[in-house]
């Protein structure tokens, strides 16, 4: 929402939904479209009747655009101290032991300056462990968007370091349990069911019972609104578990070509995120069903195709998608969305050696070149440049291709064409 407000001010102070792949449903809510009481992930047709209502905004995400804002805003942050974990899109933790000088001040200079260089506002939370960091941090936000709950020196900067004992406790009573990170919407029923209201509820409770009762996973996080840090900082993130690229139809499919055109673009997507990541996968999974919304008959299948050594490479990735929908695939059904997912992945410098007995096409030897070279002409001169053949044509007339109706303009994020804003 605030990478879209950056190139569009006019958003500022109206209520402004981010969709999903083919404007499925809302991913992104501004605090204008909170107040209208719209929630995440709700479907776009039940928004509609908004726009004329409340002047509501619905724009298509635009994640190559909020990818590269990110990385501009993670590398500011970087410089705050000498350790950094990328936990989201748009958050992360920093190391910030052995940094001398008034660390509240520190915050506040940074955050003005990400709204300067990048335009995007944001909330600094400070804390002794990640999770009072993480609860700061939603001290900061909240304090700016709800005054009067917490005290108004802690908008959008917020030390928790700074506070007297008495005031730590006052601002962990005035925080509910289900707001404490790592605290689930069940977990949070069941404590409040045992009379925890609030995250200062919780820190008084010992650490030993917790886990008996419930976790080891709990145990960490009380013991981390203690002053205990019990979750370490990951250094430079990890990579994904799993990549997954899906998306709904802009119309119903019914030819098997058509899906295998859709699955190949899927693919070829999954493998690029897969390579950003300097990884390699072992196994292929692609899907395709019907829309559970229609009165039609359904059917839901997927496959996992094992790959005959883990690989990163596009075709080797695309030909095992591929055989698995043509295994999955039947006739006679309006098929309304596919996904390719890659599994069991694993670091692309480990390689599994093997004995020769098989001959090795070109093809295979020159995979990974291939990948390569795939890659940079797309970077360079625009996605679908080079594309798999069995990708059809390529551009946006295939028929499985998405809506367009609320298509957001594609921003040029160059460092000397983004305005400055102010504070």
């Amino acid at each position: 929402m605030s990478c879209e407000r950056v190139f569009r001010p006019d958003l500022n102070g109206r209520p402004v939904v981010v969709l999903s792949n083919n404007d499925g449903c809302a991913i992104s809510r501004s605090n204008e479209a909170k107040a209208l009481g719209i929630r995440m992930g709700v479907p776009w047709y039940q928004l509609r009747p908004l726009v004329q209502r409340h002047g509501l905004v619905a724009l298509s995400a635009n994640f190559a655009l909020y990818g590269d804002m990110s990385d501009r805003m993670m590398s500011l942050l970087a410089t705050l101290g000498a350790q950094q974990e990328v936990y989201s899109i748009d958050e992360c933790f920093v190391d910030l032991a052995g940094v001398g000088g008034d660390l509240t001040q520190r915050g506040h200079r940074m955050r003005e300056q990400l709204l300067q260089w990048v335009g995007i506002p944001s909330g600094i939370g400070i804390g002794p462990t990640k999770t009072l960091a993480k609860l700061a941090n939603h001290i900061a936000k909240t304090t700016a968007q709800q005054p009067g709950r917490y005290p108004a020196q802690l908008a959008q900067v917020c030390n928790l370091g700074d506070l007297s004992p008495g005031a730590l406790q006052a601002v962990l009573a005035a925080t509910r349990v289900g707001e404490v990170w790592g605290v689930g919407r069940r977990l949070g029923a069941q404590l409040e069911a045992c009379g925890l209201h609030s995250a200062l509820d919780l820190a008084q409770l010992d650490p030993t019972t917790v886990r008996r009762r419930w976790s080891v996973v709990l145990e960490r996080t009380v013991r981390e609104l203690q002053g205990t840090a019990s979750i370490g900082l990951e250094e430079g993130g990890h990579g994904k578990r799993q990549i997954a690229v899906t998306r709904s139809f802009g119309q119903p499919v019914t030819a098997l070509p058509e899906l295998e055109e859709a699955v190949t673009v899927f693919a070829s997507r999954a493998a690029e995120k897969l390579r950003r990541q300097h990884g390699a996968a072992a196994q292929v999974m692609t899907y395709i069903r019907t829309s559970p919304f229609r009165q039609a008959s359904q059917y839901s299948r997927a496959s996992v195709m094992p790959l005959p050594r883990p690989s990163g490479e596009t075709g080797a990735i695309v030909r095992a998608a591929l055989a698995g929908l043509r295994a999955t695939y039947r006739p006679g059904f309006s098929y309304a969305k596919a996904g390719v997912l890659l599994l069991d992945l694993q670091a692309g410098a480990v390689q599994q050696g093997e004995l020769g007995f098989e001959a090795c096409t070109p093809e295979q030897r020159h995979g990974a070149r291939l990948s390569d070279v795939l890659d940079r002409l797309n970077q360079r001169y625009g996605q679908d440049t080079v594309f798999v053949a069995s990708a059809g044509l390529g551009g946006t007339q295939r028929v499985w291709s998405m809506k367009q109706e609320h298509r957001s303009p594609r921003y040029t994020t160059c460092w000397d064409e983004l305005p400055v804003a102010h504070a």
